[in-house]
């Protein structure tokens, strides 16, 4: 499950470069959501969506890097620590072919993503696309229900929508 987000440029455009990339690796998109940026850096509000996707042949690594390479297409630049960028691809989980969720703890790749469970701007857009998604054997729903409501509120719908 990839999380994606964009606060600079044309928005929704980066948003769609990872979806277009991905083709028919995309089994679900989400809605697009608008949401204040998370962090304490002042800037503009993201749109963000999720993706669910699947191949095979990457593991946790190969996500990683192209969501890496698709970043550096939209030409991120990282200049300040959750500060705006044109994209931002984030791998929140894997799963093995038998829909185990695969964990890794290295100093590149965490797995599942360490935040995910307490960013409403993840979880909303997932449960949109997946309303039986788990993160780590919990229902996102019920990690959705634990976040305090100013949290939630801070991820509001849009009417843009991204195609596959």
């Amino acid at each position: 499950m990839l999380s994606i987000g964009s606060n600079l440029g044309d928005r929704l455009a980066h948003l769609q470069s990872v979806v277009d990339d991905l083709g028919a690796r995309v089994a679900a998109v989400s809605p697009v959501y608008e949401t204040d940026a998370w962090g304490g850096v002042e800037q503009d509000a993201f749109l963000n969506a999720v993706l669910i996707a699947d191949d095979p042949a990457l593991d946790g690594y190969g996500w990683l890097r192209r969501g890496q390479t698709l970043e550096a297409a939209a030409r991120r630049v990282r200049e300040v620590h959750w500060g705006p960028r044109t994209l931002d691809v984030d791998v929140i989980c894997c799963r093995d072919d038998n829909g185990v969720e695969l964990l890794c703890s290295e100093r590149d790749l965490t797995l599942p993503h360490p935040h995910a469970h307490e960013r409403a701007f993840v979880l909303i857009p997932w449960l949109a696309a997946d309303p039986d998604a788990e993160l780590s054997g919990r229902p996102v729903a019920d990690l959705l229900a634990e976040l305090a409501a100013e949290e939630r509120a801070g991820v509001r719908r849009t009417d843009l929508s991204l195609a596959r």
